[in-house]
């Protein structure tokens, strides 16, 4: 499975989130770039001194989001990318650029010699609350191609969070799973409705009978919850493993600690 080029194991990966400050020219912009990179870097060592089994790093605290972002943007993350991977040489790391600035994360991928991207509207069209989102597989996959990016593995939100599906209300999460197969999607990522809420472990359920690839969890795991995911291929935390369990805050070490011994001890189960 291309997805073990990546990770060590088929399932349970876990990566932590590293929610990067806001960036410059964004409405909470406040720290110069070496402060964020910093800030990056730490969290990155916290992450990996618990043991996590890959990072995804995304520019959370740049609210309110645009669909296009400035090369301002993609340069910065390119810059905190690379930080992290000089200090995690062998460690899978992503990135994911708000708000569906798919190529730019491509781009920053390349760049900054990570694993994969976390991609929003890759499949059918949703009203995201940034506004209509389109489907871009079909471009992305061959800008993807275009820049060389090849190995650089996609992983895609389908029913994301934060959206409104009444536009694909007639198209279930299989059917919605299947067309993002189709499109050669290379992991498909599912949620809950907002950033932290606990995604339903039927639709785990629902989308690994429907597809052969990887399914990720991309929110709402937490110490209380994780047994109902260790079938799934990796869980994608951040809010969880914060201060007080909010996103905005930092990694909580402690946190991050706790969670990986109850992993150990499911996975030797």
């Amino acid at each position: 499975m291309k997805f073990l080029k990546v990770f060590e194991r088929l399932k349970t990966n876990v990566i932590g989130m590293i929610h990067v400050g806001a960036l410059p020219g964004s409405p909470l912009s406040r720290a110069p770039l070496s402060e964020i990179i910093e800030t990056s870097c730490r969290e990155a060592e916290q992450y990996t001194q618990a043991g996590v089994d890959g990072l995804l790093v995304e520019n959370m605290h740049d609210v309110p989001y645009v669909f296009e972002v400035g090369p301002e943007v993609c340069v910065c993350m390119t810059a905190v990318c690379s930080a992290v991977r000089r200090l995690c040489p062998s460690l899978p790391l992503g990135v994911q650029i708000l708000s569906s600035a798919n190529r730019a994360a491509l781009a920053t991928a390349l760049a900054s010699e990570l694993d994969f991207v976390r991609v929003e509207g890759f499949v059918f069209s949703h009203v995201a609350d940034e506004g209509l989102l389109n489907a871009c597989a079909g471009d992305l996959l061959r800008y993807r191609r275009h820049i060389g990016a090849e190995h650089v593995q996609i992983f895609t939100d389908i029913k994301k969070k934060h959206s409104a599906h009444a536009l694909t209300a007639d198209v279930s999460l299989a059917e919605t799973a299947r067309a993002a197969e189709f499109f050669l999607s290379d992991g498909l990522i599912i949620t809950g409705t907002a950033t932290g809420v606990q995604t339903d472990p039927e639709e785990l359920r629902v989308v690994a009978r429907s597809v052969k690839l990887p399914v990720l969890i991309g929110s709402g795991v937490t110490y209380d919850n994780v047994e109902n995911y260790v079938d799934a291929n990796a869980l994608i935390i951040g809010s969880h493993f914060k201060k007080d369990g909010r996103w905005e805050n930092g990694v909580d070490p402690d946190r991050v600690q706790r969670f990986m011994e109850k992993i150990h001890e499911l996975r030797d189960g």
